[in-house]
């Protein structure tokens, strides 16, 4: 079930814990309000039970043809005033940035392909 909109905005309000599918879907922009795409899922380490990723989607038109960035969750802040996550780049170093489709997800068990990705947004 998903949350209704008051529960999202209350999860928003105050952004210490949130739910998992209160994030999926969410907008992501950078400091400047580009729209840099939507978190289509959240990555998690079953070692530690920490959200290592958020998976956005960026690019294509109306789901069709996105690429999907495996983005760092640290690297996201919450803008709890627009309801959205914050991503430090401009929209050029995401469309450069090591992406994936939904059909071939890299092996993030992988700590070589895990730290790639985490170090293009360092």
């Amino acid at each position: 079930m998903y949350p209704t909109q008051p529960e999202r905005q209350l999860a928003m309000s105050n952004p210490t814990v949130l739910s998992s599918t209160s994030i999926n879907g969410d907008n992501v922009r950078n400091p400047a309000g580009e729209d840099l795409g939507t978190i289509k899922d959240l990555m998690i380490d079953l070692t530690t039970g920490n959200v290592r990723f958020a998976v956005v989607s960026f690019g294509g038109f109306l789901g069709v043809g996105d690429k999907l960035f495996a983005v760092p969750f640290e690297e996201l802040q919450v803008d709890a005033d627009n309801e959205c996550f914050v991503l430090d780049v401009d929209k050029e170093k995401l469309e450069s940035a090591p992406g994936f489709d939904e059909d071939n997800w890299p092996y993030f068990a992988d700590p070589t392909i895990a730290d790639a990705h985490r170090s293009y947004y360092r």
